[in-house]
């Protein structure tokens, strides 16, 4: 299961490569697209589980490219939050098709009843055939 993982991710951070994304981007930016009313960047941190500081380095290099918008938190104006810029949204979309043609591409060796199997076992490997 890991070289398959491995498979995957390598071909979806080739994938990320046109848009000069890294892996650790992408993840930034389906948290922030998960939650619409905006996160601080500690809260992006914890949810990656990464190191505040890397998580300064990833929002610098989202913001940067014009991705993701920082904005005074409402709650406390001492703090900031994070939020998708409409391009970010739309990078998401780009991002979300990419990981799925990456998987299919890795799993085109398998007939359609061999992916369903495969998908079937690991539902009950991760618990949520229960």
């Amino acid at each position: 299961m890991l070289a398959v993982a491995r498979r995957v991710r390598r071909a979806w951070a080739e994938s990320l490569a046109r848009w000069e994304v890294t892996p650790s981007q992408s993840r930034a930016l389906r948290v922030l697209a998960s939650n619409g009313e905006g996160i601080r960047p500690s809260e992006l941190a914890e949810t990656l589980h990464i190191a505040p500081r890397s998580a300064t380095e990833v929002v610098e290099a989202l913001v940067e490219h014009g991705w993701v918008r920082r904005a005074p938190d409402p709650s406390d104006r001492r703090a900031t939050t994070l939020t998708l810029t409409d391009e970010g949204r739309d990078l998401v979309v780009r991002i979300e098709d990419v990981r799925r043609d990456a998987s299919a591409r890795v799993l085109d060796v398998l007939a359609p009843a061999q992916r369903r199997t495969l998908h079937d076992i690991l539902l009950v490997v991760v618990g949520e055939d229960r």
